[in-house]
């Protein structure tokens, strides 16, 4: 008897794709159905969103914890549309993502189908890589040219245009038969010159003053152990940027926090700057050299000598004139180790022990500075005494979300990373509000067995609301803060320093945060007393799901540069 092998579909045959890329999850609303079918058929869970613009950010917080790649799902039209804000912040925070989009059938293309429209151009500005596919047989093709378009070089997003009726077709015999997996990252591992390491191991080994400032692509590239490394052979202070946070452990004695734009009063950067203006080599690693990181561009000395490693050659020497080491920075700060053992490090050595005496002094008067607000017992209550109780609770373990804004500044500027290589995960790309909550559940479907802990203001919060129903539909359990100080913080404070004065759209009617927790089926409390803050977040990191909504002080901000003149004058 004769035995017909059932046809496979193209939709089929992406799903088998999807899991040769080691894809577990793909953030999605069932569309385009035919994939999520099939995709479900063979185990790969679908995490369904309740909007687009969440779905990606999702994807955008599973990648950054798990390694892999975040893949996200979509409808044709306004669907589509809603994917392009999180594309964009992983296009620059160099984070991979696959997104599949549903597109119409192919011979209604330029009728004006429903929902048609031109979704190459709609996402040529907020990806690397976008194709329409219409060829049955080159599916894997296609597939493959997206994960490896969205993991090699500096990692971003790739965009997969499938046309309804492709997805229904049968898929044929491929003409090449694939089976590498590219679902990982960074995918390739690229190092500089033996010429150019040996001479950026020369310029460390004869300064008199080198510094560290160490990006996101630190956690890119996996480098911590090998930036710790360093720190110590070396005798390297590091400073880190906003999205490095957690590259080194804070409380090695070389380790000066996080600087940027955090510099104003009750700020570790108020005295670590010292260290920076002080320098006369800056080494950078895995970072864009961006505003808010540099404050404003002002804090390398021009004077300086800059070494940048980065894997991708067009930011080296964008802000800053540099000795290019490109590559990436697990294999760089490997190879630069190496070349740093054939060199005289003595007064490296000899200088240590001034370098730990300046950098533990900074941290004191840190804590000195701000012990009135982070020991407040005042209500409303003051955000820095909610993360001096935050503090006590964090271990290597824990991975702390922020969303934008000062929630992020909060998070960045007060807790001490406990461990090199912890997570920190902000929306610093575009930093845009409301990704705080869908970043949290995509950690936390990465790590399902560790704790992810959000921070979020009201402001950014009213942006993700329902996805409180996704996390506790997908039992993905998160505790979430609300910072609720009843206004638009960051709108308000800087538009009364920019013009002495404030827009109507700052302040907030009441909004009952907690019952709208409570109404999609996650435990929630309202704190107003700053005595009660221990209790509830051990019991949310313990237990979980729970949304926490903090009464918090409305004429609080963190200490950003912007402020440091009304906070001196107050």
């Amino acid at each position: 008897m004769t035995q017909h092998n059932p046809i496979e579909t193209v939709a089929q045959r992406i799903a088998q794709s999807l899991r040769r890329h080691d894809v577990e999850f793909i953030f999605g609303q069932s569309l385009p159905s035919a994939v999520i079918l099939a995709a479900e058929a063979i185990d790969i869970r679908q995490i369904a969103y309740r909007q687009e613009n969440m779905g990606g950010a999702m994807a955008d917080g599973y990648a950054r914890v798990s390694g892999k790649v975040g893949v996200v799902a979509a409808q044709n039209g306004p669907a589509a549309t809603l994917l392009v804000p999180p594309l964009a912040e992983a296009l620059k925070a160099s984070v991979p993502i696959v997104a599949l989009v549903q597109d119409v059938e192919r011979d209604q293309t330029d009728r004006n189908a429903f929902q048609d429209l031109d979704q190459i151009a709609l996402f040529q500005s907020c990806t690397k890589w976008v194709r329409r596919v219409t060829v049955p047989e080159r599916i894997e093709d296609y597939v493959d040219a997206a994960f490896t378009a969205a993991t090699s070089g500096r990692a971003g997003p790739a965009a997969l245009l499938l046309p309804a009726d492709l997805l229904r077709t049968e898929a044929g015999a491929a003409a090449v038969a694939r089976s590498r997996n590219l679902g990982h990252w960074p995918l390739d591992r690229i190092r500089p010159s033996d010429g150019a390491l040996a001479e950026a191991a020369s310029l460390i080994a004869s300064a008199q003053a080198p510094i560290v400032i160490a990006g996101g692509g630190v956690h890119c590239g996996g480098a911590a152990v090998e930036l710790v490394a360093l720190q110590q052979d070396a005798c390297l202070p590091v400073f880190t940027t906003n999205m490095g946070k957690g590259a080194v452990d804070e409380y090695h004695p070389l380790s000066a926090g996080v600087l940027g734009s955090l510099v104003g009063p009750r700020s570790l950067g108020r005295h670590s700057s010292a260290l920076v203006e002080a320098a006369d080599l800056v080494l950078l690693i895995g970072t864009r050299t961006n505003q808010n990181g540099t404050d404003n561009w002002r804090q390398i000395p021009p004077g300086a000598t800059v070494v940048h490693i980065d894997v991708d050659p067009v930011e080296i020497g964008r802000n800053y004139e540099s000795l290019r080491l490109v590559g990436d920075a697990r294999e760089t700060l490997a190879a630069l180790r190496v070349a740093l053992s054939g060199v005289d490090l003595t007064r490296r050595h000899a200088d240590r022990a001034r370098l730990e005496e300046c950098i533990a002094a900074y941290w004191r008067r840190f804590e000195h500075d701000r012990r009135d607000v982070a020991t407040s017992r005042s209500r409303p209550i003051r955000p820095e005494r909610l993360m001096a109780e935050l503090q006590d609770l964090l271990t290597e373990d824990v991975t702390v979300v922020a969303d934008a804004s000062y929630s992020s500044m909060w998070v960045l500027g007060q807790l001490r990373a406990p461990a090199s290589g912890m997570r920190f995960i902000t929306p610093r790309g575009l930093a845009g509000l409301g990704w705080g909550v869908p970043l949290a559940i995509g950690a936390k479907a990465a790590r399902p067995d560790r704790p992810v802990i959000a921070i979020v203001g009201n402001g950014g919060f009213a942006h993700s609301w329902a996805e409180l129903e996704t996390m506790i539909r997908m039992k993905l359990p998160v505790t979430i803060v609300v910072l609720n100080n009843g206004i638009l913080g960051f709108q308000r404070h800087a538009e009364t320093v920019k013009f002495g004065n404030f827009t109507s759209a700052c302040h907030f009617a009441e909004v009952d945060h907690a019952k709208l927790a409570e109404a999609c089926g996650c435990p929630a409390v309202r704190v107003d007393d700053p005595g009660e803050l221990a209790y509830h977040l051990q019991r949310g990191m313990e237990q979980g799901p729970l949304l926490i909504e903090v009464m918090t002080d409305p004429a609080a901000h963190p200490p950003l540069s912007l402020f440091a003149k009304m906070d001196e004058a107050a």
